[in-house]
């Protein structure tokens, strides 16, 4: 399929606002890039009952948590949020009106994470802080008006990583035990060579496979991490009893076959999963939602499979 005409729009816009590739920033630069392209986005329109910020205790200090109430008579499923940026930028705004999105449109209390980033913080900093925190909101899951028997843990790019990552951590590690799992265009995987659309994709479509270059050499010190399913998910010995997924991957995304092979492993070991790759998007539309109607489409996907998985 031809790249969506919105999407292309989008593309256009960037190259003519002269917007930097991210592996040619420092990762200062990046961060800033990020949020000023995020900042381009229209707000989101929805109605919660709250939105506060708070922090749980990490493995480093305390991590900072933003938590998104739904309006009406909880508790109300939880929710936690890891978000995307190769492990190196992002943080609670940048994917603010995400998370809104969401706690309204599914009636969930989401927990968005600020984990700790690269390359201040190398793997496995950010899946440790994110194990916490998802421990933390179970624990506290009374204090935020949550149901500690229905919590779900999601991301994108990295942060589907630091999903799928913190299921299979649950599931070996003592709990407490997911309801779901929504992983949007997830790194899976940490061998670019493998995967055709790595190559296919490589430049042009906004993230580039030098950028996962960039990212990954900032967040992995040790090259023997690459065999460790805690950054690698896809090289679990077992995806069995881990709960079921949604996975969503965009037709011109480097990560594409990465995430379509995560959903396929999931399924072949009895999770249940519906899976979805969008013709004719690119990396980041999902975050795009309210600029992109794919992404609105995507966004009202996850929604949908939250209330029947999560919330039901």
């Amino acid at each position: 399929m031809p790249l969506n005409p919105q999407v292309q729009g989008l593309l256009q816009s960037l190259a003519a606002a002269g917007a930097p590739a991210f592996h040619t920033l420092q990762p200062a630069q990046c961060r800033q890039a990020i949020n000023a392209l995020m900042r381009m986005m229209p707000p989101s329109q929805a109605v919660l009952a709250s939105v506060h910020d708070t922090h749980a205790p990490g493995p480093a200090g305390e991590i900072p948590l933003r938590v998104y109430t739904p309006v009406g008579q909880g508790p109300f499923p939880i929710l936690m949020y890891f978000h995307g940026g190769g492990f190196v930028i992002g943080d609670l705004d940048t994917f603010d009106t995400l998370c809104r999105e969401t706690s309204a449109g599914a009636g969930v209390v989401v927990v968005s994470v600020h984990y700790r980033l690269a390359p201040e913080h190398p793997f496995p900093a950010a899946s440790d802080d994110c194990l916490a925190a998802t421990r933390w909101a179970a624990a506290h899951a009374s204090a935020i008006n949550g149901d500690a028997s229905r919590i779900g843990v999601s991301g994108d790019s990295a942060g589907g990583n630091l999903a799928a990552v913190t299921a299979l951590r649950l599931r070996d590690e003592g709990g407490p035990a997911l309801k779901a799992q929504l992983l949007v265009y997830p790194v899976a995987d940490a061998d670019p060579d493998a995967y055709p659309s790595m190559t296919a994709n490589a430049e042009g479509y906004l993230l580039t496979r030098a950028d996962m270059d960039w990212f990954f050499g900032h967040y992995v010190r040790d090259p023997a991490a690459v065999q460790n399913p805690l950054l690698c998910p896809i090289k679990a010995a077992s995806h069995a009893r881990l709960p079921p997924a949604l996975v969503i991957t965009a037709e011109f995304d480097p990560l594409r076959d990465e995430g379509n092979a995560y959903a396929r492993k999931l399924a072949a070991a009895g999770v249940a999963v519906e899976q979805r790759c969008y013709d004719g998007a690119i990396h980041g539309f999902y975050t795009f939602f309210g600029a992109l109607s794919l992404g609105r489409e995507a966004v009202d996907q996850a929604i949908a499979w939250l209330k029947r998985t999560l919330v039901a």
